[in-house]
């Protein structure tokens, strides 16, 4: 096997990747690393650094990253960081892949039991099937990096939580370093061993770039996440409903589309439960008919109460932590509520008005009564409906200030009017 010695090659200083993995492991995450790990092989970076501070995330997502590192060509420094960080759940099958482990003081891992949420909406152990597979598939993963297998299957099965010093006692990590730049000193001169060669590192002072996410990861992330795939889903189906009450508008449409289409795409990107899906569809449907049929709020709770059971039920990530789960859920209430009464009373004005009689140019103010606001003779200014409107004497007669008159129509921009001989009284109380 090939041996390579990278580093301070030409008097050239070492460069380190880096990628930060915070919040939830999404689709997104698993774009950023592999682009992260193509461009350490191609550039021959000394190693790619993967900061772990995270609760969980997607099934699909943990287990196309940890495919890519153990098949990665470049050696791989899985890292928790900072003080006081969480590698729980995914994070931890992630932390596994890395060819060296580390955690830095006060940072914990584990709580990988796979969870579903239960009737009550609390978390509670995934079927037996989810469980036995992704035990095989950590303790899998241990076995390849050498790391004891027994006790990474213990994350799985035991809902095992571990410590720094803990996790250093079992071997499940290599390593426990202060900062990165002890990290870089710790791992200067140690040999891993790749698919096609042995390499040995000189991170000694070695210089770090951070890869950002990109445009396109950054994308991904949001709308694989499922929060933001359910509020887009709630926000295309809001939009197509007012767009097809208000023809002609095309924003409300236009924009209903391009989010339903992001979150149909989002959506795709995680499991999904189909029952969830179809109570969010049909509370949408119960709103949408309260607005147009008088059931004093009987369509519309049942409505608001069918969204809230599909939503408490629609992401099912076995990988996903039970605090997210909980975050997941009182954030879906809420905006499902919110989002519910908001729709209720759109759809609801947009009924009144397609129902309201239809006014039609210079009929606008028409048989309406203003107040003489600058004597007409035979033009002047009219008060009506609080505003100021020229106006001009049918038969160009004198009309003195404050004197009442009618409007028979409006030609341009100048009111028709006539004298008022005090007919229509209540009706000029209401319009001021």
């Amino acid at each position: 096997m090939l041996t390579v010695g990278y580093g301070q090659e030409d008097n050239k200083r070492a460069t380190v990747y880096s990628i930060e993995v915070e919040g939830m492991v999404t689709a997104g995450t698993t774009s950023h690393i592999q682009r992260g790990i193509e461009m350490a092989e191609e550039e021959g970076a000394e190693a790619l650094l993967i900061l772990l501070n995270t609760p969980g995330g997607l099934v699909n997502a943990t287990l196309d990253i940890v495919s890519d590192m153990i098949n990665a060509d470049v050696p791989i420094i899985t890292y928790v960081y900072p003080d006081g960080g969480i590698a729980a759940s995914a994070g931890t099958f992630i932390l596994l892949g890395g060819h060296k482990a580390v955690m830095a003081p006060g940072t914990t891992i584990g709580a990988a039991m796979p969870v579903t949420m239960s009737p009550e909406g609390e978390g509670e152990p995934a079927d037996d099937k989810t469980v036995q597979f992704l035990a095989g598939h950590i303790r899998s993963i241990a076995e390849s990096r050498n790391r004891p297998a027994d006790v990474a299957e213990r994350f799985v099965t035991e809902n095992l939580t571990l410590s720094g010093r803990e996790a250093i006692e079992l071997e499940i990590i290599d390593d426990i370093a202060e900062d990165i730049p002890a990290l870089l000193e710790d791992i200067d001169g140690l040999e891993f061993v790749l698919k096609t060669r042995t390499v040995t590192l000189n991170t000694d002072n070695a210089e770090i770039q951070n890869i950002e996410k990109n445009t396109r990861d950054t994308i991904t992330h949001l709308i694989s996440n499922p929060q933001i795939a359910f509020i887009l889903f709630l926000l295309g189906v809001y939009g197509l409903v007012i767009g097809f009450n208000a023809p002609e508008t095309f924003f409300p449409e236009v924009l209903g589309a391009i989010a339903l289409v992001l979150a149909l795409y989002g959506l795709g990107l995680f499991e999904v439960n189909v029952f969830a899906a179809i109570m969010i569809l049909l509370g949408v449907g119960l709103i949408i008919a309260e607005a147009y049929t008088p059931t004093y709020g009987v369509l519309g709770t049942g409505g608001v109460i069918s969204m809230i059971f599909g939503i408490v039920y629609l992401p099912v990530e076995p990988l996903a932590s039970e605090r997210w789960l909980a975050e997941f859920r009182t954030i879906a209430i809420g905006v499902a509520i919110i989002a519910s009464v908001l729709l209720i009373v759109i759809v609801a004005a947009l009924y009144r008005l397609k129902k309201s009689k239809v006014i039609h140019g210079d009929d606008e103010f028409a048989d309406i009564i203003g107040i003489v606001n600058d004597t007409i003779d035979p033009e002047g200014l009219i008060k009506v409906q609080g505003e100021i409107w020229r106006a001009k004497s049918k038969d160009a007669v004198t009309i003195q200030e404050g004197e009442k008159v009618r409007i028979l129509n409006r030609e341009g921009m100048v009111c028709i009017v006539e004298k008022e001989q005090g007919k229509h009284d209540e009706r000029e109380r209401k319009d001021k």
